[in-house]
């Protein structure tokens, strides 16, 4: 117990650090698009196509990077068992998994098809990123909750599963900043945005926003465990001292 809280809290600068990160990053996102909801459909007649062009971003930044970042932080912040970890960073993982689905289903919604939404390098990577994030969580259900897997398999899948996830993770997030520059660059060259603007310093101080929070989450999570040895490992040491001597 006491190696457990030492640990959480030589992590605790870098998850108040992530979440001060996270939380400037959902105000900004928040911001946009509510106050300059126009720029997401500025021709578009439809209400109903504005509200989904409005929720691609709150569904892709807040539900799926956010959350999921906030599920990989979870092995460092939260008291318990390993299983209650494990089965936080799970749902939490699904709730991301589940946001980033319906947010790409808002750009198919739309009524100009398929095609005229996925085109982009944006687009592209966006569908790449849902879909490892998937497997991902397929594979974790499988190998380290339901356990389908045994024990030497699972340890040899384990950092394999770290990378993915962390991977997956940055990819998400420089998915968003290439979405960003693709959105305001469009939006400027119309010359519906001006460059000296109060959305295009919203838009550009969300990208750093999510630049800052990819980083603290990352670092975090492949940041060394400072664990107090345990008293049975003090003593496994100190019969061992003996004997040598």
């Amino acid at each position: 117990m006491a190696a457990a809280h030492s640990s959480s809290s030589s992590s605790l600068p870098l998850v108040l650090f992530a979440r001060l990160s996270a939380s400037i990053v959902a105000t900004l996102v928040i911001i946009w698009a509510l106050a300059f909801k126009t720029s997401f459909l500025p021709n578009s007649p439809s209400q109903e196509d504005l509200i989904y062009a409005v929720l691609h971003p709150l569904l892709m930044v807040i539900g799926f990077i956010l959350i999921s970042g906030e599920a990989i932080l979870v092995h460092r912040w939260l008291p318990g068992s390993r299983n209650l970890k494990k089965s936080v960073h799970l749902w939490l993982q699904g709730v991301a998994l589940a946001s980033g689905i319906f947010g790409i289903w808002t750009k198919f919604h739309v009524n100009d098809g398929i095609v005229a939404n996925f085109f982009s390098l944006h687009s592209w990577m966006g569908l790449v990123c849902v879909f490892l994030f998937a497997a991902q969580w397929l594979i974790g259900f499988w190998s380290f909750w339901h356990r389908g897997e045994a024990r030497p398999i699972r340890l040899r899948i384990l950092p394999w599963h770290v990378f993915l996830g962390l991977y997956t993770y940055g990819l998400a997030v420089v998915t968003a900043e290439t979405g960003l520059l693709e959105k305001l660059t469009l939006l400027q060259t119309k010359r519906e945005v001006l460059k000296h603007t109060t959305e295009s310093m919203v838009v550009n101080g969300l990208g750093l926003g999510l630049a800052l929070l990819s980083g603290m989450v990352i670092l975090a999570a492949v940041s060394p465990k400072h664990h107090q040895p345990s008293n049975a490992a003090r003593i496994i040491f100190s019969n061992k001292k003996h004997s040598s001597s």
